[in-house]
């Protein structure tokens, strides 16, 4: 049970408020009743209390009231905006080209700094507006480089400006969506908009990957906050969650620990209306019953059944105390719990540029449920060691030169197949075929079985469709090949140039392929990409990996069974321990093809469906 005025210790809790929901605190006892149950279950240290959505404003005397009830309760309070006109009609958003459209969102802009010394821009304060206005204003531009510019401007013009001529203590942050891939289409700017306000916001809501419409992986709800923590260091305050759209109560936790993983200094629960649904029996993940009777050896999960203990009725169903602020609240003692033990993130340095469209849409986020922990930044990573090339780097002119140039410090580039097709073919002297002469050819190929070296050959778990590369014997070598009958087709290709080596990996047409692939072929690709790294995981797909600079990791399953697991670790790795047992590991030598000790070693363990687990090594 929370109580008035706690915290956490690691990362705070708030929670946003509609403007629909606003208007409805104008009654005391509407509020009193329902934020009780709330802050039972969740220690909450903050509210955004939202002005306006879908034209609908909350009045000045009812947010005051409101201010003053959270006041009393030691509670923090800031403002929200969420600039839509219609949320309904497919999230139809302001014009910002008309001039009474114009008028009206510096109005809203102007009311909220009266009345706070902080607001927060939910995340559509974007522009899918194509009015008659707008398609004269775009003229021959194209819609992306209308809205780049357009939203630059009234971010200043028709935001933070009149912001803060009402109020110039007031802070003025900008929430980004979870879509990152499409940005520059809409109008978020990340190039010129992280200079505009003084903070940023991260949507880390990835629900359920099969059922909702974006179908976005795990993984994003950490990757996300690290990419918009590179736009302006120290300035991505949060992330943000909601509960809609996931199946298991599982999959609602994982979003919050895994904001909290990437070091996100708050976490908002969307939004005061959602805290209120009441939990369902329907809700205990089928994996429940084995993970109950686990050994703690499998990590840590959600414990439906002690959760709702106490909240049960005779006839299975719950009490209305059980809403999804007991789960929250379960969730965040879970990750509190353990989060002191973890230093920075660090990660396999990946490079988008922030304009950046792709034909491999969010692939850093399924690389990273092959347990490749991608640090994606939005300039490119001149110090680090090996660097992660996905299509969407072809939007830097120079990425060719910046490649070379890190290859010619002896270091490691990896690309996909897709950033490789899209430069293949270019002005001689800016090309990749300067550095490696392969083709992306336009065939393709079923495959279901791998070799890998001159003898060792696997089998998927199903027929993968490949893109096919053409390579120069001798000039490039391939490390692993997808077979059919009597020919081959290469899934990851090497190429020497000056003191470095380019690779190439080829990614099926359709990502989710990329789990069929067998654990010894994952854990080849993981071998090259993740090398520099003194400790990488070997596990099957969809077990996640995370690295911190304090010589920790988290390994995280959302796989529905027991997954087993090999923690790999450099040589000068002494031990490791597991950090929540207290337990060792014990290692496997690993040996070269002479059978000799390289005095690198693997130690193998588990973990659990939908739990993780943290380990610390010393070297």
């Amino acid at each position: 049970m929370a109580k008035t005025g706690e915290r956490y210790e690691h990362f705070n809790v708030a929670i946003y408020a509609r403007s629909y929901e606003v208007r409805e605190m104008a009654n005391p006892g509407w509020l009193e009743a329902r934020f009780d149950v709330m802050q039972r279950h969740v220690r909450v240290r903050k509210v955004y209390l939202e002005t306006h959505r879908d034209t609908v404003m909350a009045d000045r005397a009812t947010i005051e009231g409101a201010r003053r009830f959270f006041a009393d309760r030691g509670i923090a309070t800031a403002g929200g905006i969420t600039y839509t006109l219609n949320e309904r009609n497919r999230f139809q958003t302001y014009c910002y080209t008309r001039p009474e459209s114009r008028a009206k969102v510096r109005e809203i802009a102007e009311f909220t700094a009266s009345l706070f010394d902080e607001f927060i821009l939910d995340d559509f304060f974007f522009t899918n507006c194509k009015c008659p206005a707008c398609i004269d204003a775009k003229g021959d531009r194209s819609w992306t480089d209308y809205r780049l510019g357009l939203m630059a401007e009234a971010s200043q013009s028709l935001v933070v400006g009149p912001a803060k001529a009402v109020n110039p203590k007031v802070r003025v942050i900008i929430k980004y969506p979870n879509w990152y891939e499409h940005f520059p289409a809409l109008g978020f700017n990340l190039e010129l908009q992280p200079a505009i306000y003084d903070g940023l916001y991260t949507g880390t809501e990835t629900r359920d990957p099969v059922v909702s419409m974006q179908h976005l992986q795990p993984y994003e709800s950490y990757q996300i906050v690290r990419y918009l923590e590179s736009l302006k260091p120290g300035a991505n305050l949060g992330g943000w969650v909601d509960p809609f759209g996931s199946s298991t109560i599982d999959r609602y936790a994982e979003q919050l620990w895994l904001t909290v993983f990437a070091k996100a200094p708050e976490v908002t629960l969307f939004d005061f209306r959602s805290l209120e649904m009441p939990l369902h029996p329907s809700q205990r993940a089928p994996w429940q019953d084995e993970r109950c009777a686990a050994p703690k050896v499998w990590g840590v999960g959600v414990d439906f059944d002690a959760m709702v203990e106490g909240y049960r009725r005779e006839d299975g169903t719950f009490t209305a105390d059980a809403t999804f602020s007991l789960a929250a609240g379960h969730a965040f003692g879970i990750v509190d719990a353990v989060m002191g033990e973890l230093g920075e993130p660090v990660g396999v340095a990946s490079y988008r540029p922030y304009h950046a469209t792709s034909g491999e849409d969010f692939l850093h986020n399924y690389l990273g449920m092959i347990g490749i922990p991608v640090a994606l930044q939005a300039t490119f990573p001149e110090g680090a060691g090996t660097v992660l090339l996905t299509e969407a780097a072809k939007a830097d002119p120079d990425i060719v030169a910046r490649i070379s140039a890190h290859l010619l410090k002896g270091q490691k580039v990896v690309v996909t197949s897709g950033f490789y097709r899209a430069l293949q073919g270019g002005e001689p002297g800016n090309t990749i075929e300067d550095i490696a002469e392969l083709e992306v050819t336009g065939a393709k190929a079923v495959v279901s079985e791998f070799l890998m070296g001159w003898r060792t050959r696997v089998e998927a778990s199903g027929p993968i469709l490949l893109p096919h590369v053409r390579y120069m014997t001798n000039d490039a070598w391939e490390e692993i090949s997808g077979l059919t009958n009597t020919t081959g087709h290469p899934l990851l290709v090497s190429a020497a140039y000056g003191p470095g080596v380019l690779y190439v990996l080829t990614i099926p047409d359709n990502l989710d392929d990329l789990y069929k692939l067998p654990e010894a072929v994952l854990a080849r690709i993981r071998e090259v990409v993740v090398a520099d790294l003194p400790l990488y995981v070997d596990a099957p797909a969809q077990v996640s990996f995370f690295a911190y600079d304090n010589d920790t990791v988290t390994v995280e399953s959302f796989l529905p069974e027991v997954a087993d697991m090999a923690l790999v670790a450099a040589k000068g790795v002494t031990e490791v321990r597991d950090v929540l047992t207290g337990d060792l590991l014990e290692g496997e030598p690993i040996l070269d093809w002479r059978q000799q000790p390289t005095g690198a070693a693997r130690y193998p363990t588990q973990v659990g469906p939908h739990m993780f687990r943290l380990f610390r090594f010393s070297r």
